[in-house]
């Protein structure tokens, strides 16, 4: 079997007394796509910023290749006083993308932000600064991508051309973990799932065939809220 593309072993993390997560043990192959959920508070913003290297457990410990990671977190990561354009080559040349200004065009076309490439992203909708974050996450071919609610504010144009985007990805056999209480869509591209319940793993596998047709069906199984 080859070696999976992250691997998170008996992680713990606290907030000074408060145990955000619990013993957390898991795993993504390469190519497949993990839905992290839960309600809100349950633990899948920590789990994911772990993953990015943006925190550290209190306990356990992480395998992943950061270097080759693209992450699109609640706070977007883009710098409101440079342009699209700007943005993205500036993220372009800390990850040493090749043929940057061609790439740079090219991802500005396909979230349909070339229009407005040149103007400073505090002019942006909520929508297109979104864009602009998964431009920037896709920009340099990442062998993992790691999402925190990656539908959210996106307009049911954006949304498709997202889930364009991951399949093409997970066609290359890069491997995707996503956060998210948009979960027909989750659905429609998850191999795996994890459920977090307060901190701890309720349920970590392939995905159950109930959720194709009731993407609420694993919270109802565990007692959860969806």
């Amino acid at each position: 079997m080859p070696a999976p593309a992250l691997a998170v072993d008996r992680v713990w993390k606290y907030f000074g007394e408060f145990p955000a997560l619990r013993d957390i043990t898991l795993d993504a192959a390469p190519g497949a796509c993990l839905a992290l959920l839960g309600r809100n508070g349950a633990g899948k913003t920590t789990l994911l910023r772990l993953l990015a290297g943006l925190a550290t457990p209190t306990r356990g410990t992480l395998q992943l290749e950061r270097h080759r990671a693209g992450y699109i977190g609640h706070g977007i990561g883009i710098y409101d006083d440079l342009s699209a354009r700007e943005n993205l080559m500036l993220f372009a040349r800390l990850y040493d993308v090749p043929n940057a200004r061609a790439a740079v065009s090219q991802w500005l076309t396909r979230t349909q932000l070339a229009r407005v490439a040149d103007s400073p992203a505090r002019e942006f909708s909520r929508g297109m600064r979104q864009r602009l974050a998964i431009a920037r996450a896709f920009l340099h071919n990442p062998d993992v991508l790691l999402l925190d609610e990656p539908f959210t504010s996106l307009d049911d144009r954006a949304i498709a051309l997202l889930q364009e985007l991951l399949r093409e990805t997970l066609g290359r056999g890069a491997t995707v973990v996503m956060s998210t209480h948009q979960l027909r869509e989750a659905m429609e591209l998850a191999t795996h799932v994890a459920l977090l319940v307060r901190g701890k793993l309720a349920f970590h596998g392939p995905r159950p065939p109930e959720m194709i047709g009731d993407p609420t069906w694993l919270y109802a199984r565990h007692g959860e809220p969806a």
